[in-house]
């Protein structure tokens, strides 16, 4: 009785530590997990692909689900500009992004003019699963100041 006890204890502990390591749903975590992968040339086809898990480093790196796109070949990423993620990446910086298992070495950097179209394309792609959210996002026109938009490379 005394191991079962301590057994489900252990359990416990570890359920909830992975619970605070790992994002979960729009809370952030600490780690990213997958598979570290080389960079390929091409992305292919992400038009399915709805999110992704990004790490930003910091003294307390910070994992995050978020939502990506494509635009021209590139990927890029949205976020709101006074979320903590944002704010830890700056104008950009080195990150890591998990699509499924694999995980890559990237450098985010902040689009400071013509972010217009990629915000437009993002709200395409999201509007139709997510509506409440993307009905809830600034206008195009309100959104300078209020969204970042970094492009992955």
């Amino acid at each position: 009785m005394k191991i079962l006890k301590i057994g489900l204890s252990v359990v416990t502990v570890v359920v909830v530590a992975l619970a605070f390591l790992a994002p979960i749903g729009p809370l952030p975590g600490l780690l990213i997990g997958g598979k570290e992968m080389p960079v390929p040339d091409s992305w292919g086809d992400t038009s399915q692909l709805h999110e992704i898990k990004l790490k930003v480093p910091g003294t307390i790196p910070r994992v995050v689900t978020i939502w990506v796109i494509q635009y021209q070949s590139d990927l890029y990423i949205v976020g709101n500009s006074a979320s903590g993620w944002v704010k830890l990446l700056g104008a950009g910086g080195p990150v890591s992004m998990r699509i499924e298992d694999k995980t890559y070495d990237l450098k985010a950097s902040q689009v400071m003019a013509g972010w217009q179209p990629i915000m437009l394309k993002y709200i395409d792609k999201y509007r139709a699963d997510y509506p409440d959210i993307i009905n809830g996002l600034p206008s195009v026109e309100e959104a300078e100041g209020k969204i970042s938009v970094f492009k992955l490379s």
